[in-house]
Protein backbone atom coordinates (compact mmCIF):
# COMPACT_ATOMS: atom_id res chain seq x y z
CA UNK A 1 0.00 0.00 0.00
CA UNK A 2 1.24 3.86 -0.69
CA UNK A 3 0.90 6.16 1.95
CA UNK A 4 -0.42 9.98 1.93
CA UNK A 5 -1.18 12.37 4.51
CA UNK A 6 -3.98 14.86 4.02
CA UNK A 7 -5.67 17.49 6.45
CA UNK A 8 -8.75 18.88 6.63
CA UNK A 9 -10.45 22.01 8.03
CA UNK A 10 -13.77 22.23 9.04
CA UNK A 11 -15.39 18.79 7.67
CA UNK A 12 -16.33 17.00 11.36
CA UNK A 13 -14.83 13.32 11.72
CA UNK A 14 -18.11 11.22 11.68
CA UNK A 15 -18.52 12.98 8.29
CA UNK A 16 -15.88 12.24 6.82
CA UNK A 17 -15.70 8.47 8.26
CA UNK A 18 -19.44 8.50 6.64
CA UNK A 19 -17.90 9.27 3.13
CA UNK A 20 -15.30 6.27 3.48
CA UNK A 21 -17.94 4.18 4.64
CA UNK A 22 -19.64 4.89 1.52
CA UNK A 23 -16.57 4.47 -0.80
CA UNK A 24 -16.44 0.82 0.99
CA UNK A 25 -15.26 0.91 4.00
CA UNK A 26 -15.88 -0.31 7.57
CA UNK A 27 -15.58 1.96 10.85
CA UNK A 28 -13.08 -0.71 13.16
CA UNK A 29 -12.55 1.70 15.88
CA UNK A 30 -12.75 5.85 16.61
CA UNK A 31 -9.78 6.43 14.45
CA UNK A 32 -9.83 3.96 11.93
CA UNK A 33 -11.81 2.85 8.43
CA UNK A 34 -10.95 -0.11 6.29
CA UNK A 35 -11.33 -1.74 3.17
CA UNK A 36 -9.72 -4.60 0.94
CA UNK A 37 -8.33 -1.76 -1.25
CA UNK A 38 -7.67 1.26 1.74
CA UNK A 39 -6.97 2.01 5.56
CA UNK A 40 -7.50 5.24 6.77
CA UNK A 41 -6.07 6.60 10.16
CA UNK A 42 -7.53 9.72 11.93
CA UNK A 43 -5.09 12.01 14.07
CA UNK A 44 -6.53 14.75 15.73
CA UNK A 45 -5.71 17.89 15.64
CA UNK A 46 -5.48 21.34 17.27
CA UNK A 47 -8.62 23.75 16.19
CA UNK A 48 -7.52 26.17 13.72
CA UNK A 49 -7.60 29.71 15.39
CA UNK A 50 -9.13 32.91 13.62
CA UNK A 51 -9.59 35.32 15.88
CA UNK A 52 -12.37 34.00 18.38
CA UNK A 53 -13.20 31.49 15.59
CA UNK A 54 -12.29 27.75 16.06
CA UNK A 55 -12.30 25.74 13.29
CA UNK A 56 -12.25 21.59 13.89
CA UNK A 57 -9.17 20.09 11.81
CA UNK A 58 -8.20 16.52 11.30
CA UNK A 59 -5.08 14.04 10.24
CA UNK A 60 -5.73 11.36 7.52
CA UNK A 61 -3.02 9.00 6.86
CA UNK A 62 -4.39 7.60 3.78
CA UNK A 63 -3.18 4.06 2.96
CA UNK A 64 -4.33 2.65 -0.62
CA UNK A 65 -3.20 0.08 -2.89
CA UNK A 66 -1.55 1.25 -6.29
CA UNK A 67 -4.75 0.07 -8.20
CA UNK A 68 -6.95 1.82 -6.31
CA UNK A 69 -5.10 5.60 -6.17
CA UNK A 70 -6.41 7.48 -8.67
CA UNK A 71 -10.44 6.26 -8.04
CA UNK A 72 -9.69 6.44 -3.94
CA UNK A 73 -8.55 9.96 -4.08
CA UNK A 74 -11.20 10.96 -7.48
CA UNK A 75 -14.53 9.98 -5.34
CA UNK A 76 -13.14 11.49 -2.01
CA UNK A 77 -12.39 14.51 -3.81
CA UNK A 78 -15.57 15.09 -4.30
CA UNK A 79 -17.17 13.72 -1.51
CA UNK A 80 -14.88 16.49 0.80
CA UNK A 81 -14.91 19.57 -2.51
CA UNK A 82 -16.46 22.54 -0.82
CA UNK A 83 -17.49 25.66 -2.27
CA UNK A 84 -16.26 28.93 -1.09
CA UNK A 85 -14.59 32.81 -1.33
Amino acid sequence: MEEYIREFRGIPKFLLKEYLVEMGGAIVSNDRVESPNFTVIFEDMEPFKLGSLEIGQNRLIIQVIPAWKDEFFRLFGQKTLRAGG
